[in-house]
C-alpha cells in the first residue's frame, strides 16, 4: 500500500488514535516493580474501584464502566459468511464519513471454520483455503452501531496480533512458521509465518500479499515509528529477539526493505531474568541494530542466528504498543516468577541511540499474570490483556499506571483469554476481543479521569 505524506496534523492524529504511551513519564518512577507507588494521576490513585460483578456473567468492571457486545461468533456478516472463532489482535482506524473500523485477525488453524467459504486468500491445505485472517467491522462512530462486517484476508493461519499503521491499515501477522515438509504442514501448499497488510477502508477479500522482506517467524505483534515509519515486530518464542524493519520506501512495505535485530549495548544479552536480576529494572541501556540475512528462513531459525550474532533474547514477546517517542513491549513469561514483563523504548530519532530498560515486572499473579496484548488509555495508563496457561483461567485487564503501579481494571468470566484492546481514534472506547468463542465488546467509562 502506497503511504500519504506525514504532515504534522496526520502524525497527531495517529499518536491520538494509538495513545501518547507515557510520553510524559518520569525516570524516577520506573525504579520499582510497583508495589505502593504513588501514581502520575495523584497519590492517592490505586485503580477505579473494586470490580462490580456483571449480571450477564461476562466482564467485570469498576464502578462507571459498561460495556456492550458488537460482534459474537456466529453472527450474519455482510458478505454471506458468519462470524468466525479464535477473535485475537484488532486494531481502530478513521476510516472518514464518521465511520471508524476495527480490523479484527482470527487466530485459526487450518482445520478450523472459516464462517463460510473463502473466495480468495493466501494458502491452502489440501486444495482448500486455510482459514485463518480478518474480519473488518465498521461503526458508526458516534453511536458504535454496527453498519457492516466481513472478511478482509483469507488463506493465513494463526494471525495473532499486529498494528496499525500511520496510513490507515492494519499489520496482521502469522504465528506460524510453517509449510510443506515441515510441521504441522501437512497438505499446505505454501509456507507461511509472513505479515500480510489490511487496509482499514477495505470493502471486501484483499488480495493477500506476504511481506516476506519483514520476515518469516512465529510472529506476534507490530508498530509503526510515525516518524521514521520502521516497523518494530515480536515475536512469540521463549527464546525471541526484537525486531526491526527498514522499509526501503517508507510507508510502502510491499517494496521491500532490510530486517534487522535489537542488540543492548554494555547490558545484558538475556533479558528474561529467568537465572538471577540480569536485566535491572529502570536501568537504562542504549541499544543497536543488526542486519539480518536470509530473513525468509526456511528453517525457523531467524531468532537463533540473530542471537548468535549478539541480539537479546526476551521471553515470549507478544503486545506492542507505539507511542511518541517511545514503545512498549509485553513479554508474556519473562521475569525472575516468569509471570511477565514489560519493556520500554525509547526512540533517539537518529540524532542519538534507541534507549532500551524493563520498565514493569509482575512479581505476583495479582499484578498480572502471563499479559499478552497491550495498548495505552487516553490518560497514559497501559492496559494489559492477560492469557494464562492453567487449566481454569481467571483472565483480568489490568492497567498500570506511569509509575508503575498495577491495578485490577476488568475480570474476564469466560474460560477463554481477553486479547486486541485498543482504543477508539477519539479516546472515548476501548474494544477488547474475547478470545473463543468469539466476542467483541466496547467499553466506555471515565477513560481520562484518573
Amino acid at each position: 500500500m502506497q503511504s500519504t505524506p506525514l504532515t504534522a496534523a496526520n502524525r497527531r492524529q495517529f499518536l491520538a488514535a494509538t495513545s501518547s504511551a507515557f510520553a510524559a513519564l518520569v525516570a524516577s518512577g520506573c525504579t520499582t516493580r510497583g508495589a505502593g507507588l504513588a501514581s502520575a494521576s495523584g497519590p492517592s490513585f490505586s485503580g477505579y474501584g473494586p470490580l462490580v460483578k456483571d449480571p450477564n456473567g461476562l466482564l467485570d468492571l469498576p464502578q462507571g464502566f459498561s460495556y456492550r457486545v458488537i460482534s459474537s461468533l456466529g453472527d450474519a456478516m455482510d458478505d454471506g459468511g458468519t462470524v468466525p472463532d479464535k477473535a485475537d489482535g484488532m486494531g481502530c482506524l478513521d476510516i472518514g464519513n464518521g465511520e471508524i473500523a476495527l480490523v479484527r485477525n482470527h487466530e485459526l488453524v487450518p482445520s478450523d471454520d472459516a464462517g463460510g467459504p473463502i473466495a480468495k486468500g493466501y494458502g491452502t491445505r489440501n486444495g482448500e483455503i486455510v482459514p485463518g485472517g480478518t474480519t473488518n467491522i465498521v461503526l458508526d462512530a458516534q453511536t458504535l452501531e454496527v453498519k457492516r462486517q466481513f472478511r478482509t484476508l483469507g488463506g493465513t493461519i494463526r494471525n495473532c496480533s499486529g498494528g496499525v499503521t500511520p496510513w490507515g491499515s492494519w499489520l496482521t501477522c502469522e504465528e506460524a512458521p510453517t509449510g510443506p515438509g515441515q510441521r504441522y504442514g501437512d497438505g499446505l501448499a505454501v509456507n507461511h509465518g509472513w505479515t500480510f497488510e489490511v487496509p482499514g477502508n477495505a470493502t471486501g477479500l484483499v488480495d493477500p500479499v506476504p511481506l516476506k522482506a519483514m520476515g518469516r517467524f512465529n510472529h506476534e505483534a507490530a508498530c509503526v515509528d510515525p516518524i521514521t515509519r520502521y516497523v518494530f515486530q515480536t515475536e512469540d518464542r521463549d527464546d525471541s529477539v526484537f525486531y526491526r524493519f527498514v522499509p526501503n520506501v517508507a510507508g510502502d512495505l510491499s517494496k521491500g526493505g532490510k530486517l534487522q535485530a535489537m542488540v543492548i549495548e554494555n547490558g545484558p544479552a538475556d533479558t528474561r531474568n529467568w537465572s538471577g536480576s540480569t536485566m535491572p529494572l529502570g536501568q537504562q541501556f542504549n541499544v543497536s541494530w543488526i542486519d539480518l540475512d536470509d530473513v525468509e528462513a526456511p528453517k525457523d531459525d531467524l531468532r537463533t542466528r540473530a542471537a548468535a550474532k549478539g541480539a537479546a533474547v526476551i521471553a515470549r514477546g507478544e503486545g506492542l504498543h507505539m507511542g511518541e517517542g517511545e514503545l512498549y513491549i509485553c513479554s508474556t513469561s519473562g521475569g525472575a516468577k516468569g509471570l511477565g514483563q514489560i519493556f520500554r523504548l525509547r526512540l533517539g530519532g537518529g540524532s542519538t541511540p534507541d534507549r532500551f530498560e524493563l520498565f514493569f515486572e509482575s512479581e505476583s499473579k495479582e499484578q498480572f499474570n502471563y499479559g499478552d496484548n497491550l495498548c495505552v488509555a487516553p490518560n497514559g495508563h497501559l492496559v494489559v490483556c492477560e492469557d494464562q496457561y492453567t487449566d481454569v483461567v481467571d483472565n483480568h485487564l489490568r492497567g498500570i499506571t506511569p509509575d508503575g503501579r498495577p491495578y485490577d481494571l476488568g475480570r474476564l468470566t469466560m474460560q477463554t483469554e481477553l486479547a486486541g484492546a485498543c482504543f477508539a481514534p477519539d479516546g472515548k472506547t476501548m474494544f477488547v476481543n474475547a478470545y473463543a468463542p468469539t466476542r467483541t465488546l466496547a467499553i466506555t467509562g471515565p477513560w481520562v479521569n484518573a
